[in-house]
């Protein structure tokens, strides 16, 4: 249990984007939701009961529990994030959206088995380099090694699927890991390179990834092809000034922005509540971030900060990539806005990250006791 109670601070700013995330769900899912399903709460109403609901339960259940505890089952995960990416190929359980394998059917209701894989890998990298000093995280045998070969199976698993955003994604998460568990920057700069290697192969192999890279760079080539995504995002955002056109009054929402409860909902956010409030929103996610890393700071082992790191590149990787192809200075990728995009499983197993996150800051040493002993 809590040898004090978890950061209030941290808390608070959990609440805050929870809040922010059902009203403008609610906001801007409504006339979708009513064109598919002629209800227009029906997306609220499954992210309350398929998202929320199960995450505040697996919230409370890491909170309560000691994060040291699944240390001693971290070795199993990297085994375990292996067997949930594998259930998309899985006749019976597999649901195709398009080209996508990326889902599961559980007792009629849709999974990402992706989302649970990343917490899986972060604790078992968390575990892997707590075990490692700065002697053994310089030789490329027993670290670097290992640590491509794990993570290279959970790439590979994603890019079968395939899933672009979810594989940067991890990556963002690993590396995070590896960099401040004190990995050589040989090792890292190496990483890189070959990375922007691989992702130059994936767009070659593919022609919809090098359309996508196109109209990244030039999005007004084809605004009603592939650029028309992007196009309605920039108008939606342009529309909504410094001060918005009202919560509620989006006209982008009205069938004409694609994914408005998921990718595209923070173009709704700049459209209905305008440049001033995004900034705000902004503002929030980066202090709720810095508020993590100072729990990972305080942490009083090396499995805590590194865990606390890896859900820091969590919830940033995200909030850039999602906020940032919305406003045309990263690709679209399919990335959802933490706390507030439609997604119940991203939203659960994001809570139940953050609720390990509590724990951690329950058995944090803020930095005067620390003095105070030394």
């Amino acid at each position: 249990m809590f040898e004090r109670k978890p950061d209030a601070k941290f808390l608070m700013m959990l609440c805050a984007l929870l809040a922010l995330g059902f009203v403008m769900l609610t906001s801007a899912s409504g006339p979708l939701a009513f064109e598919k399903f002629n209800d227009p709460y029906w997306y609220v109403k499954h992210q309350l009961l398929n998202g929320f609901l199960p995450g505040i339960l697996l919230f409370a259940v890491f909170a309560a529990i000691d994060y040291r505890h699944w240390q001693s089952w971290a070795p199993k995960c990297m085994y375990a994030a292996v067997a949930v990416l594998l259930l998309v190929f899985v006749p019976g359980l597999a649901a195709n959206w398009g080209t996508s394998k990326s889902w599961i059917h559980v007792f009629g209701v849709s999974m990402q088995p992706m989302e649970l894989a990343k917490l899986l890998l972060l604790t078992y990298l968390a575990d892997f380099f707590s075990r490692r000093d700065a002697e053994s995280m310089r030789d490329a045998h027993l670290t670097l090694i290992p640590f491509i070969t794990s993570v290279g199976i959970v790439a590979l698993l994603l890019m079968l699927q395939p899933d672009l955003g979810g594989l940067l994604e991890v990556a963002s998460i690993a590396v995070a890991v590896y960099y401040v568990a004190g990995a050589s920057l040989v090792h890292i700069g190496g990483m890189l390179l070959a990375g922007v290697a691989g992702v130059f192969v994936l767009v070659k192999s593919a022609p919809y990834r090098a359309a996508r890279l196109m109209t990244f760079m030039h999005p007004g080539l084809d605004p009603q092809g592939m650029g028309y995504h992007i196009n309605q995002a920039f108008l939606a955002i342009g529309s909504g000034g410094w001060f918005g056109l009202g919560l509620g009054h989006s006209r982008q929402k009205y069938m004409y922005l694609p994914e408005v409860a998921g990718d595209s909902i923070f173009a709704v956010m700049a459209e209905e509540l305008g440049f001033i409030f995004m900034l705000a929103v902004l503002a929030l996610l980066i202090v709720f971030i810095l508020r993590m890393l100072r729990i990972g700071r305080e942490a009083p082992d090396r499995f805590g900060k590194l865990i606390a790191v890896g859900m820091v590149a969590w919830v940033f990787s995200q909030t850039l990539f999602n906020a940032g192809s919305m406003v045309g200075i990263m690709p679209i990728t399919g990335l959802p806005m933490p706390f507030v995009s439609y997604g119940g499983t991203s939203l659960a197993v994001l809570l139940a990250a953050m609720g390990i996150i509590a724990n951690v800051s329950s058995h944090a040493e803020p930095a005067v006791a620390r003095r105070r002993h030394t």
